[in-house]
C-alpha cells in the first residue's frame, strides 16, 4: 500500500494489476545476439487518474487559447493565414495537443481568414485506453520473483536511490580519479561500510521510537518529525569532550536534552564509554 493511502478506505486506495509476457531486445549491430527478458505490464489506478486529470487540464487550457485565437482571427494581430498557423503551432506545442488537434483556416467572402478547430475523439480515446499502464523489463527468473514481486521490488527502489543521495549529501563523497581498479575496490570498501553504519544508526533510532517513528527537538520549532541520519549526526556531533586530569577519565558534556534522548534511543551508555588517554 502506498504511504499516501494510509487511513483511506479500501475502495479509495491505489490498486495495481499485473500481466506478464516476454520482450526481445536487439542490439545496435546485426551481429549482436538478441536478448529475451520478462516484461511485466502494470496498471495503476492512481497513475491512470493522474494522467486523466493532466490531459483534462491540458485540453482545457488549449481550448481557452484556441477560442481566443478563433475570435482574434482576421483582426489586427492575426490578419493573415500565416500568422494564425504560426500561433496554432505555438499553442499545440505549449499545451501538448499536437497529436489530437485538428484545424482548418479558410477565408470568407471578403478574404478574412476564419479558424475552425476540434480535438480528434479517436486519438483521445486511444490515449485514455493506455492510461495507467507501464512496462517493467527484468531478467529475474520467474521462480525467484513472480510478476507481483517484481512490482514490489520496483516500488522499493526509491529507498535505494535515497541512500545514493546520502553518499553525496551527509557523507560528502566526491568524485576521485584513481589509476588502478584495485583502488576503486578499496574506495568502495571504505564508502560502503560508512553508508551501512549511517543507515543502521538511522534505523535503530526510528525503531526505538515505536510505530510513529517521530520525535521532537530536532528542529528549533520543536515539531515532530522522523529523524534522519543527517539530523542525528548533526546533534550528536555537537558533543564536547571535557579532559580532566591523569586520574579522572574524560567526560562527555551534554548541552541539550535531544542529545541524551538520541543516545538513549541508540542504547548507548556514555558512562561506560572508554576514552583513549592522551
Amino acid at each position: 500500500m502506498a504511504s499516501g493511502d494510509t487511513g483511506k478506505p479500501a475502495e479509495l486506495r491505489e490498486t495495481h494489476r499485473v500481466l506478464e509476457d516476454t520482450h526481445t531486445l536487439t542490439g545496435p549491430r546485426k551481429s549482436d545476439p538478441p536478448l529475451t527478458v520478462r516484461r511485466i505490464l502494470v496498471h495503476s489506478t492512481a497513475n491512470a487518474a493522474g494522467r486523466q486529470a493532466a490531459r483534462s487540464k491540458r485540453l482545457a487550457k488549449a481550448t481557452e487559447d484556441l477560442n481566443k485565437l478563433t475570435a482574434a482571427a482576421g483582426g489586427r494581430h492575426y490578419g493573415t493565414r500565416e500568422k494564425i498557423v504560426a500561433r496554432i503551432g505555438v499553442i499545440a506545442a505549449r499545451r501538448r495537443v499536437t497529436s489530437c488537434l485538428r484545424w482548418t483556416v479558410t477565408g470568407n467572402e471578403d478574404g478574412t481568414p476564419v479558424l475552425a478547430w476540434h480535438f480528434d475523439a479517436g486519438v483521445l480515446d486511444a490515449e485514455a485506453a493506455v492510461d495507467g499502464w507501464y512496462a517493467l523489463l527484468t531478467s529475474v527468473p520467474a521462480d525467484q520473483a513472480d510478476a507481483g514481486q517484481v512490482l514490489v521490488h520496483y516500488k522499493g527502489q526509491g529507498a535505494v536511490e535515497r541512500r545514493y543521495h546520502d553518499l553525496k549529501g551527509p557523507l560528502a563523497v566526491a568524485p576521485v580519479f584513481v589509476q588502478h581498479n584495485r583502488r576503486v575496490a578499496a574506495l568502495i570498501q571504505v564508502i560502503c561500510p560508512a553508508l551501512l553504519f549511517f543507515c543502521l544508526i538511522e534505523r535503530q533510532v526510528r525503531r526505538a521510537l515505536g510505530p510513529e517513528q517521530t520525535m521532537s527537538g530536532l528542529y528549533p520549532d520543536n515539531r515532530r518529525v522522523r529523524p534522519t541520519g543527517r539530523m542525528i549526526f548533526y546533534h550528536l556531533g555537537e558533543h564536547t569532550l571535557q579532559i580532566s586530569n591523569i586520574t579522572d577519565p574524560p567526560t562527555v558534556r551534554i548541552t541539550r536534552g535531544v542529545q541524551l534522548h538520541l543516545l538513549d534511543l541508540l542504547d548507548t551508555d556514555i558512562g561506560q564509554t572508554r576514552w583513549p588517554q592522551a
